[in-house]
C-alpha cells in the first residue's frame, strides 16, 4: 500500500535559493522565448505569403510528439511524487521515463530536420503548391523558413539541455542522493521540464496550427 506524503510536504515545497533561481531564470528566458515569437508572429503580420498550416509541416506526426511531451511531464511529476513518499524506485522509473520521453521528441525533431533537408520531389511540389521556389526547406527557404527553425531549433536546445539535466538528476536518484526530506533538486529539474513543455504546446499552436 502507497505511504501517504506527509502533511508538512507538497508538490511546490519550500522557497528555497535553488528554487528561487531557477524561476529567476524561467522569467529571463520565458522573455527571450516570447521576443522570439512575437518577432516571429511581426515577420508573419508583414509577409504576403504564409502556406496554410499543415500544407508543409507535418501536423500529425507533431501533434504526436507533443502528445509525447506532455506525458514527459506527467512522469516527472509521478518522479516528485516518488520521491515524496521515500519510494527510489519509483523516482529511478519515471525519471527514466521522462528522459526517454525527451529523446524520442528530439528523435523526431531530427528526422523532420533530416527530411527538409534531404529534400525531393515530394517535397518540392508541396513548397510549390505555397509558392516557395526549390525542392528543400531549409532556414535559408525565405522568412517562413528562417521563423521555423530558429523557433523550433531553439526550444530543441532547451529539450536536449533537460534530457542532459535530468540525467544527472537520474545519476544521483541511482546513489539514493535523494529522500522525502531532501528532494529540492528533483523539484527544481521538474519546473525546468514543466517549462519546456508549456513553452513547446504554445510554439506547436503557432507555428504548426496558426
Amino acid at each position: 500500500m502507497d505511504q501517504a506524503i506527509p502533511m508538512n510536504k507538497s508538490f511546490f515545497g519550500k522557497a528555497t535559493t535553488g528554487k528561487l533561481g531557477m524561476w529567476l531564470f524561467i522569467v529571463m528566458d520565458g522573455l527571450t522565448f516570447g521576443a522570439i515569437i512575437i518577432g516571429g508572429l511581426g515577420l508573419r503580420i508583414s509577409t504576403e505569403t504564409w502556406p496554410i498550416a499543415g500544407s508543409v509541416l507535418n501536423v500529425p506526426l507533431t501533434a504526436f510528439n507533443t502528445f509525447l511531451l506532455i506525458c514527459s511531464s506527467f512522469t516527472m511529476v509521478m518522479a516528485l511524487n516518488s520521491i515524496l513518499k521515500d519510494d527510489q524506485n519509483g523516482l529511478i522509473k519515471y525519471l527514466a521515463f521522462t528522459i526517454a520521453g525527451g529523446v524520442m521528441f528530439l528523435g523526431i525533431q531530427v528526422w523532420e530536420y533530416s527530411h527538409f533537408i534531404m529534400g525531393g520531389e515530394h517535397l518540392g511540389n508541396l513548397l510549390a503548391a505555397v509558392g516557395i521556389p526549390g525542392d528543400q526547406f531549409l532556414p535559408t527557404t525565405g522568412i517562413y523558413g528562417s521563423v521555423f527553425y530558429v523557433t523550433t531549433m531553439f526550444h530543441g536546445l532547451h529539450v536536449l539541455s533537460g534530457v542532459i539535466y535530468l540525467s544527472v538528476i537520474l545519476s544521483m536518484a541511482l546513489k539514493q542522493k535523494f529522500s522525502a526530506d531532501n528532494y529540492d533538486r528533483v523539484e527544481i529539474a521538474g519546473l525546468f521540464w514543466h517549462f519546456i513543455d508549456l513553452v513547446w504546446i504554445l510554439v506547436f499552436t503557432i507555428i504548426y496550427l496558426i
